[in-house]
């Protein structure tokens, strides 16, 4: 059998030839989708194909029956790692497995059951518990404005280097419902912004070899509690209460091989020509793109990986776009003190990411232990 073409852009088919009883897979690289989704009251990493989610652990599992070696669930997460985190940090033998079960699949070679119908299942955040996340400051449009309407000259130390701070990786969401408490609701707010996930270790990487450490990207919501987050910032420190009780991710990490056609290398990093929007209530009331960020990601990553080392799963956010939030379009007069309220749903839409919906939903405060 030779290889061919598939229908989707950018990828080809992985061979299957059987050796001896033996499974071998020729593989080519198929360009990818990969989520995390509850099922039956149980998390699991997948690949979205089309209209239906690949389990990871099964497919894997699968995968090494057909060549001959362990399926049980102790050798399969050793070898791949657990879920889409797991899949990240074993990307040099998941990759190749997962593009050869999905070619398997397209061409009936492997068992329909190793898929799901994506409308039986609840996504998640891609990666629900990064090892870290960071967001960064990289959109001048979005800095100036915001300083202008606060009566404040843009600072010159954005010129300089590109910022960022730590947010809570242990308190990430996926699609679906935003539970805030009484005090997030003090003019809450959303801010449409990219992230990328970390793909390889990394330590004092410059910007001209970092993009070699990104894996993929998806969108991020970094909701703001901006009463709580000023107030803060008085003191000069934060945000730290006004951003740390939410982060949306998804609505799935997009591999960057499947984003080829919108990348543009630059002597500072790549580009992204990817359209942003935010739409709250169904009614647009943001537009960006990645491209004009004034820090790539790849400079961002020169800095944060100075002097300490990146790890495969890190988030790193761009920050948020020009409009890109109701702090400044209430400021710009684009908005007349608008503010998320319970009920309301947020959309953000990113070109070849998705979209990343949430409702915000009001809970009580009452006290948690164990």
């Amino acid at each position: 059998m030779g290889k061919r073409a598939s229908g989707a852009s950018g990828t080809r088919r992985v061979v299957a030839r059987r050796r001896s009883g033996v499974q071998r897979f020729v593989v080519i690289r198929v360009s990818m989708k990969l989520v995390t989704f509850e099922a039956e009251g149980h998390e699991h990493g997948g690949i979205l194909e089309g209209d239906r989610v690949i389990e990871l652990g099964h497919a894997f599992a699968w995968f090494e029956r057909e060549n001959g070696r362990a399926s049980d669930d102790a050798h399969v997460h050793a070898r791949y790692g657990r879920g889409v985190l797991g899949f990240v940090e074993h990307a040099h033998v998941a990759r190749p497995a997962a593009d050869a079960v999905v070619d398997a699949l397209r061409t009936t070679h492997a068992p329909a059951s190793l898929a799901r119908p994506l409308g039986g299942v609840t996504l998640l955040s891609p990666i629900p518990r990064p090892p870290s996340m960071r967001d960064g400051y990289a959109f001048r449009q979005h800095v100036e404005t915001a300083r202008k309407n606060r009566g404040l000259e843009m600072i010159p130390e954005f010129d300089q280097f590109p910022v960022f701070y730590f947010t809570n990786h242990q308190a990430v969401i996926g699609p679906g419902d935003l539970r805030v408490q009484r005090r997030h609701l003090e003019r809450l707010d959303f801010e449409l912004e990219a992230a990328i996930v970390v793909g390889a270790r990394g330590r004092n990487v410059p910007a001209s070899k970092a993009d070699s450490l990104v894996f993929g990207l998806t969108i991020m919501n970094d909701f703001s509690a901006r009463v709580l987050q000023m107030d803060e910032m008085k003191l000069s420190l934060g945000p730290a209460k006004g951003k740390d009780f939410a982060t949306g991710l998804g609505p799935w990490l997009v591999t960057i091989d499947e984003l080829t056609s919108h990348a543009k290398t630059t002597p500072q990093g790549t580009q992204w020509d990817l359209e942003m929007r935010a739409f709250v209530n169904g009614v647009q009331v943001s537009r960006g793109n990645v491209k004009d960020m004034n820090w790539t990601f790849a400079q961002i990553l020169e800095r944060a990986s100075y002097g300490v080392t990146l790890h495969p799963g890190d988030v790193i956010g761009s920050g948020t776009c020009g409009t890109g939030c109701f702090l400044e379009l209430n400021g710009s007069k684009i908005t007349k003190d608008q503010w998320l309220q319970p009920g309301d749903v947020v959309a953000l839409e990113i070109d070849g990411l998705g979209r990343l919906e949430n409702r915000v939903v009001e809970v009580g405060e009452e006290m948690s232990l164990g």
